[in-house]
């Protein structure tokens, strides 16, 4: 069972004696390893991990995959069979609720944290995860959602980077031109998770959130009303219809859409590297012309809240109340330091380096991130295809990184609140004139007010 003599290994843990040393503990100390990364190439990733870390410590590991919809009930049913796995691979969701549910070992993943380095982690992605005496878990990886732009027509233009509500409205301004050029596609379909995601990214960028340390709190009137208006206007500037991500990347890639929010997963499609979803821009669907043109922005701020912030979705590793705590330990630490080029590289273009380097090498593991291969059908890595100034950008969201409720433990209540789809509705029927500013935030706010 529990061990709390912490062995944790050094930092970089390259010595045969230190393997031989742990060899004779390894026999009655291999972990198992629960994971949502089941695709058959990415499981083949983490076990070449696992062999490694056997051959440096002689802990054995198991990797165990767990599809993600099933993770929840899973974990709670092995939980209340003492039957729990050592480490598990989990999203944001889980980290504060598993801790108070006596799942996770919140001082266990502490101080793997603290022996790695807390300034080495991105403080978004720790902050997300932050108890009163440390941290839920250790984080792994992440991504930020991003406002994708064609930065070739704003430097044309002289126009700022897309960074503020009020820079993407002098873009419109100057840049929406239908149907040659739409000012921006937004998602305006209800039903699709897409949009319910780019709401909240656009709500947090103002500093409107329906919730707080004691629950529902309801939106702020004065910044939601200028959250309805700025959306109303992206609105405007986007094609009719129902849109969803399908169009955002069909017209931007088409070179008919000033800017666009999407998730990093376009990173490779953008630079021809995708047979199913290619730039059609020009005749070459395998050109890197349109990746050579765009910039992204990570962090989006609104009037109400200049310092702005970064939609972000961030996955950890959970050492769990039934682990080999010492083992489990050491398996984290290895996953997060020697071993944490090869956790990126299952998919670079969605796992942002949440670890930025070591205490030597600040920036080590975000260079090597970058020097990884993304791709389908054909291969490149992000340094070949984007700059330096981008890749820096890309992997800074993740400082600022929030969604609603985590900073206030309610991000269940906060996650119940999205999912009802509710906010998607009551802004496309205000974007769509039926109904007032004052009127869909007190619509909104009655809604919700009764999800619990």
């Amino acid at each position: 069972m529990k061990n709390r003599n912490v062995r944790l290994i050094p930092r970089l843990l390259a010595t045969a004696s230190m393997g031989l040393a742990l060899t004779a503990a390894a026999a009655s100390a291999d972990i198992r390893f629960w994971t949502t990364e089941e695709q058959p190439e990415r499981l083949a990733k983490q076990q070449e991990m696992a062999t490694a870390f056997e051959a440096d410590t002689g802990i054995a590991v198991e990797v165990i995959p767990v599809t993600e919809s099933d993770l929840g009930t899973r974990a709670t049913a092995a939980f209340a069979a003492g039957d729990l796995p050592d480490v598990i691979y989990h999203t944001l969701q889980y980290a504060l609720p598993w801790v108070e549910a006596g799942i996770l070992d919140a001082e266990a993943a502490t101080e793997v944290i603290e022996a790695l380095g807390t300034d080495t982690f991105a403080p978004g992605a720790l902050d997300m995860a932050k108890t009163d005496g440390g941290w839920a878990s250790v984080p792994v990886d992440g991504w930020t959602q991003m406002i994708v732009y064609r930065k070739d027509l704003f430097d044309e233009s002289g126009l700022e980077a897309p960074t503020t509500y009020a820079n993407v409205l002098a873009a419109i301004e100057k840049l929406h031109n239908p149907p040659e050029m739409f000012g921006f596609v937004a998602a305006t379909k209800v039903d699709e998770n897409f949009m319910s995601q780019v709401l909240e990214h656009v709500f947090l960028a103002n500093g409107a959130t329906p919730v707080g340390p004691d629950g529902f709190t309801g939106f702020d009137e004065a910044k939601t009303t200028e959250v309805l208006e700025f959306y109303k206007a992206i609105a405007e500037a986007s094609p009719p219809g129902e849109l969803y991500w399908d169009q955002s990347r069909t017209l931007y890639f088409a070179g008919d859409a000033a800017m666009i929010i999407w998730s990093p997963f376009i990173l490779d499609e953008l630079a021809g590297l995708r047979d199913s979803a290619p730039p059609t821009i020009n005749d070459d669907p395998t050109s890197r012309d349109l990746a050579a043109a765009t910039g992204i922005v990570t962090n989006f701020a609104g009037p109400s809240n200049p310092d702005g912030a970064a939609w972000g979705d961030v996955r950890y590793f959970g050492i769990t109340a039934d682990a080999d705590i010492d083992e489990a330990q050491q398996f984290v630490q290895f996953s997060m330091d020697q071993g944490y080029t090869q956790t990126l590289s299952i998919a670079p273009e969605g796992k942002f380096p949440v670890r930025r380097g070591t205490a030597d090498n600040p920036t080590a593991f975000v260079d090597a991130w970058s020097k990884l291969d993304v791709g389908v059908d054909r291969k490149a890595p992000l340094s070949e295809l984007y700059a330096a100034s981008m890749i820096d950008e890309i992997v800074g969201g993740l400082d600022v990184a929030q969604r609603w409720g985590v900073a206030d433990g309610q991000l269940a209540l906060a996650s119940k609140i999205i999912n009802s789809q509710a906010i998607n509705r009551i802004v496309r029927e205000y974007i769509d004139g039926d109904i007032g500013a004052s009127e869909a935030v007190a619509k909104m706010n009655a809604e919700l007010g009764a999800i619990e």
